[in-house]
């Protein structure tokens, strides 16, 4: 029944805020991104205009995902068997979720690339450019680690599939050379994108799991920095 009081409209469109929430993931994934998000300008001390066109991103993401939701919902209601044209209402909706969060990142990089970067700059600085030499060293270093802790793991092999995930340790380690490299915030980033997207095909390809990839990950970043102290501090 349609609800007659404002009261009850309320508490129907609360209830279908938390029933999202709680079955997908996705939206688990915009709320947590939002309360990082919200404190994090505070802190940064946005303008009130920036914070007005992020807030506005942040919620308009949410409504696709609801929206998203609700579409999903009233497919399977009419049929749960496949169907070309449920496929194409279900894509369509998604993919309005992905427009507006190809928006929101967009935006919140213009608003707040300005305040991280500068930070970001000073915080590559610390570690300093690195050596051909450290590079190398590092790269190689990465490179033996992970072969020894997939022999301690006794599982996968050399090019697929074990603990660590080479690919990730590699990809991060040579995303952290060039970042110290050229300690320009936006080519690290873009590098470290690169390396994201050489790990994550490595999931969709179910070769590694996740707690490889992030284990491969680490690794990567962890020696290549460790790498480039000792180079620094014994120069």
């Amino acid at each position: 029944m349609k609800p007659t009081r404002f009261i009850d409209s309320v508490n129907c469109a609360i209830e279908g805020i938390i029933h999202t929430a709680r079955t997908q993931k996705h939206m688990r994934r915009h709320f947590l991104a939002a309360l990082f998000l919200f404190p994090l300008m505070l802190l940064l001390r946005v303008t009130e205009t920036e914070f007005i066109l992020i807030s506005i991103s942040v919620c308009f993401v949410l409504f696709a995902e609801l929206m998203n939701t609700a579409v999903e919902a009233v497919v399977d209601l009419v049929t749960t068997e496949y169907h070309p044209q449920a496929k194409i209402a279900k894509d369509v909706a998604a993919g309005a979720v992905l427009v507006a969060s190809i928006g929101a990142a967009v935006m919140g990089y213009l608003v707040l690339s300005k305040y991280i970067f500068p930070i970001y700059k000073e915080a590559l600085g610390v570690v300093g450019n690195p050596s051909e030499m450290g590079t190398l060293v590092s790269l190689l270093t990465v490179v033996i680690v992970v072969v020894i802790l997939k022999a301690i793991s006794g599982t996968g092999t050399p090019l697929e599939g074990g603990l660590p995930s080479g690919h990730a340790a590699v990809a991060f380690s040579v995303a952290t050379v060039v970042s110290l490299s050229t300690q320009n915030p936006l080519i690290s980033v873009l590098t470290i994108a690169l390396a994201v997207m050489v790990s994550h095909s490595r999931l969709l390809l179910h070769i590694h799991s996740m707690r490889e990839v992030l284990l491969g990950a680490v690794t990567g970043i962890a020696i290549t920095l460790l790498i480039m102290f000792l180079f620094r501090y014994y120069q």
